[in-house]
């Protein structure tokens, strides 16, 4: 016989937030993927050239961050382990691609000291899920 330990209300409610937050995620992505010309036609000439000289590296980290983080979401919400994994595959290659973002690429030169701003969320976020998902597989919340 196997009991079920049932998560508190916040966890539903973080989780659901969390599933959200990913998705926008996976929405910026694919705007950034399929909708270039029109992003590109908002940009100056330095930005552009900082958007334009993103390497295939960094968009395959985007991909992966927002795509293992709205997995990671989902296996909250149905209560698996395997979210914590995934959590930490979605927040390391967001730090790859934030690497490339902050530090290779003119991106700070071109958008301003802002740009440090939603990286600096994001990575909060992205330690935050994870010690959410590490309390939940130690509450029993997760199998």
């Amino acid at each position: 016989m196997t009991t079920s330990v049932k998560p508190p209300t916040w966890f539903w409610v973080v989780s659901v937030i969390a599933l959200l937050w990913n998705l926008v995620g996976v929405f910026n992505y694919l705007n950034q993927a399929f909708n270039q010309q029109a992003i590109l036609e908002t940009l100056d000439q330095a930005q552009r050239e900082a958007f334009e000289g993103i390497p295939s590296w960094a968009t395959a980290a985007f991909a992966i961050a927002v795509f293992s983080g709205t997995i990671a979401s989902i296996g909250l919400l149905v209560r698996k382990k395997w979210a914590k994994p995934l959590f930490i595959i979605s927040l390391i290659a967001a730090v790859a691609q934030f690497i490339h973002w902050l530090f290779i690429s003119n991106a700070v030169e071109a958008f301003g000291p802002s740009t440090y701003a939603m990286p600096v969320i994001i990575i909060i976020i992205g330690l935050y899920l994870i010690s959410l998902s590490k309390k939940g597989i130690q509450k029993g919340w997760l199998k």
